[in-house]
């Protein structure tokens, strides 16, 4: 008897604290998930974006980055992409490609115990460099990576 009126009284009292929760609207996405940076996913010139995103447009070139992605795409809608770094501490990794509508492909806010590596998709919209931005240590790193792509698959 008494161990059901403790999970009664237990969940009573979560209930009536979500209740609190969502009456204050502490539980909507915005609350609750992680900073979309929409300015800088919308601009529409990469220096815009960057400050946007970091702050700033200043980077060092880094040896310690490697940008991976193929030589031809040959469909630029679909272009696998990856970066790995040995810099220490990395906060972020960025990606971005001058040329298209929107500069700013992807970002990745990482925690200090993963790996400085990423990798994924994105679109081009036709030949450029694939330009990453790492976040390390408090300072600003890249490298980057020229893509050609191809107009309908022919490869040259």
């Amino acid at each position: 008897m008494t161990n059901t009126r403790r999970l009664f009284l237990k969940a009573s009292l979560a209930a009536s604290t979500l209740a609190i929760a969502a009456g204050a609207n502490l539980l909507t996405p915005r609350a609750v998930l992680a900073a979309w940076p929409s300015k800088a996913f919308n601009a529409k010139k990469m220096d815009v974006a960057m400050s946007d995103l970091i702050g700033t447009t200043e980077t060092t070139p880094s040896n310690d980055i490697a940008v991976e992605a193929p030589d031809i795409a040959e469909n630029g809608a679909v272009v696998s992409v990856t970066v790995k770094t040995k810099l220490p501490k990395v906060e972020s990794i960025s990606l971005f490609v001058p040329v298209n509508a929107y500069p700013l492909a992807s970002s990745y806010v990482l925690s200090s115990t993963t790996d400085g590596f990423i990798t994924g998709r994105i679109k081009m919209a036709k030949t450029s460099d694939v330009i990453a931005v790492v976040k390390s240590n408090g300072k600003l790193y890249s490298a980057k990576k020229s893509v050609k792509v191809t107009l309908g698959g022919c490869g040259g």
